[in-house]
């Protein structure tokens, strides 16, 4: 019997390196990545036409944006266990003919009651396609220098969509009703059914754990009241309903927890909590997220309503912003095997909190280009930092862990999305409400309308005459504006939170660091 020795045991056979299938796998697979990031931001730039034709109430108008990421963040960890099960490249397959055909549903829906539970449809099926496309990256890309750059262009792929989406959306409202952006969805899917059946090979985990439906009915039982909770806080004050949302979903989420660790195959695996990189990734993608979706939410209202940009010029107005944040996301790549983490993100975040205190201070009456500018920071920073914290959360997470770890990132991803409109959109909606002075001799129906939504108030103002409807209009703006700027400082308070946990979580090691992942 022959015995290795400690140098004998080292040596491992070097991965194969992919040709032009795998990069051209990898380009199909980019597809739904793009088009959940698109559908992130591009609603924001739809939803006054939206409110404009459906008349949804102020809570309806965030459920319309939020419906779709809290499912789909929901059941995100839910449809990475039944992708191991089944098959990954299945399950992409079966998410994009029913995303598509949902989508179709959206685009034509009649009322905001309709439009909302299309959106949830869309996040069942969206959840279908995202984890299925970084585990697949996994197993196509064996060399590890070949499947970090790969994940680089992975989490470039959302930057790239929230860039596209704006200008795409702005193109299509420019020429087209609202449901144009849904409909958009059908040509970008139409490729991945073609081609991802050729280029890209099945996968799937050869002993997967069991179907736990009680785990998935707890993920979604802790989730639901949760946001719940944020949204009525936000729409109606702190009141009893808050206080037993709240309670519920911490409730359900404690009996979440408890059940997976006593599972022999959890649904997921909690001790991947215990590792201090991967939970302050997470908690730093997380809360760039909330201020990068809040940041959106906010000034494509304020540069289509308030400065009269048209969706077009809106999305254009962001462009350069969006483009810094796919560059920043690529250029940290080399700039990680120089800088640590716990030094490179912070930085990266500073400069993101500038730009919020920036919008803050310049809120009322701020010129377009102060925006553009601040954007740009903004974008710069944040680009920087997820690029860093999904890369960290894989290469944190032992090997046979990565399937649930890729879940787990991108659930705080969409999870982010959400609260980013829940919890900074609601204060907004909130502040607007409560600065809001209509001018005496505003009609009733007039007032109800201003009061719901700063949409509503700019199409009542159009209803009256020149003299009343250019009061209700610069009050509506005033009110809008003023709330802006308290939004902004807690977006920079996010923000700066994130860049402590980083420094403090995320290590001395670099991001590209000589060990495999």
């Amino acid at each position: 019997m022959t015995i290795d020795t400690p140098t004998q045991a080292r040596i491992t056979p070097t991965p194969p390196r992919v040709g032009w299938r795998g990069w051209a796998a990898l380009a199909v697979l980019m597809l739904p990545v793009l088009l959940v990031s698109v559908d992130n931001t591009v609603l924001s730039f739809a939803l006054p036409a939206i409110a404009l034709d459906l008349a949804p109430t102020s809570a309806q108008q965030l459920w319309i944006i939020d419906a779709y990421p809290l499912v789909l963040a929901g059941l995100l960890v839910t449809m990475g266990s039944l992708g191991d099960r089944f098959g990954r490249r299945r399950m992409l397959l079966t998410g994009a003919v029913g995303f598509a055909a949902v989508s179709v549903l959206a685009a034509f829906a009649p009322t905001a009651g309709w439009l909302i539970v299309a959106r949830a449809a869309m996040g069942v099926f969206g959840a279908m396609l995202m984890p299925s496309t970084l585990s697949l990256l996994r197993s196509i890309f064996p060399d590890r220098d070949q499947r970090r750059l790969a994940i680089a262009v992975w989490a470039a792929g959302f930057s790239a969509g929230a860039a596209l989406g704006p200008v795409v959306g702005g193109v299509l409202l420019e020429h087209f009703a609202w449901g144009s952006v849904f409909l958009l969805s059908v040509p970008v899917l139409v490729p991945l059914l073609v081609f991802a059946p050729f280029l890209v090979p099945e996968s799937r985990d050869p002993a997967p754990g069991r179907i736990d439906l009680a785990s998935i009915a707890l993920s979604m039982a802790a989730m639901v009241p949760i946001v719940f909770a944020i949204k009525e806080a936000a729409v109606h004050g702190f009141g009893p309903t808050v206080v037993l949302l709240a309670v519920a979903g911490l409730g359900f989420g404690v009996l979440f927890v408890r059940r997976q660790n006593r599972l022999a195959v959890p649904m997921l695996d909690m001790s991947l909590f215990a590792r201090g990189a991967f939970t302050g990734a997470l908690l730093v993608n997380l809360l760039s997220v909330i201020a990068l979706v809040g940041f959106l939410f906010f000034v494509a209202q304020h540069l289509q309503l308030v400065a009269g940009l048209s969706p077009l010029q809106a999305g254009l107005a962001l462009v350069p912003g969006l483009a810094a944040m796919i560059a920043a996301g690529l250029a940290v790549v080399p700039l990680g095997r120089r800088v640590a983490p716990r030094a490179l993100v912070p930085a990266g975040l500073a400069v993101s909190a500038l730009a919020y205190l920036v919008v803050a201070s310049t809120a009322h009456g701020a010129p377009m280009w102060v925006l553009v500018v601040a954007f740009v920071a903004l974008g710069l920073g944040i680009g920087a930092a997820e690029t860093v914290s999904n890369e960290l959360v894989l290469s944190s997470a032992p090997p046979e862990k990565a399937g649930a770890a890729s879940a787990v990132s991108e659930t705080a991803y969409e999870l982010g999305a959400v609260l980013g409109t829940a919890v900074l959109g609601g204060i907004l909606t909130a502040l607007y409400r409560a600065n809001l002075v209509l001018p005496a001799d505003v009609p009733a129906t007039a007032a109800a309308a201003a009061r719901e939504t700063l949409a509503g108030a700019m199409h009542a103002a159009d209803g009256l005459d020149a003299a009343t409807g250019a009061a209700l209009a610069t009050a509506a703006a005033e009110a809008f504006d003023s709330g802006v700027g308290v939004t902004a400082l807690i977006g920079a308070g996010l923000v700066v939170i994130a860049g402590v946990v980083a420094a403090t979580t995320l290590g001395g090691f670099r991001t590209a660091s000589a060990r495999e992942h």
